[in-house]
């Protein structure tokens, strides 16, 4: 069997899973998993380290208005990554379909097995995914502090959409 004809075998299996909702993880604690998953961060984060270094450190502290706007674009890009129904295929191997859980955002559990399980959990988990995007929009800042600024500063207008969009909505089922 040829490479392609494995990995079109493998996604169709996966998707078939997803959307049956199968293979739920359950209780199931994966310490392996977690290790992998918090060597991995540990690894990110030194690596970070050692950059920062090599460039001569960085200057000083964020600002105030740069950690508010980080703050706001970690809660969006952490909740868009762990609950939005058009990213489910970035988290289907990792994770089963359970149902919708609001607008534009679906439910998912983790799926069986040491690493598939913790990563499931992690890209499920919008507090979870906060410490890994945090961690890179800092860095980021670090390195690119006018680009992230930008950035940060388009979700953080998307974030504050999605509130008013939901208040919207709120204030019109009041009034009927």
């Amino acid at each position: 069997m040829r490479r392609g004809q494995r990995v079109r075998g493998w996604w169709a299996r996966t998707w078939a899973g997803y959307e049956e909702g199968a293979e739920e993880g359950g209780s199931e604690r994966p310490l392996a998993g977690y290790a992998v998953l918090m060597g991995s961060y540990a690894a990110m984060v030194g690596a970070l380290g050692v950059a920062v270094r090599r460039r001569g450190g960085v200057a000083g502290r964020p600002a105030a208005g740069d950690l508010a706007l980080l703050a706001v674009a970690t809660f969006q890009v952490s909740r868009t990554l762990s609950k939005d129904a058009v990213l489910s295929p970035l988290r289907a191997p990792f994770t089963t379909y359970q149902g919708p859980a609001g607008p534009g955002e679906v439910t998912e559990a983790p799926r069986p097995g040491p690493v598939r399980h913790a990563v499931g959990e992690l890209v499920t988990c919008p507090f979870c995914v906060a410490q890994w995007a945090g961690t890179v929009g800092l860095a980021s800042l670090a390195f690119f502090p006018r680009t992230t600024r930008w950035v940060t500063a388009g979700v953080s207008a998307v974030a504050a959409a999605d509130v008013l969009q939901l208040g919207y909505a709120r204030l019109r089922q009041a009034a009927e």
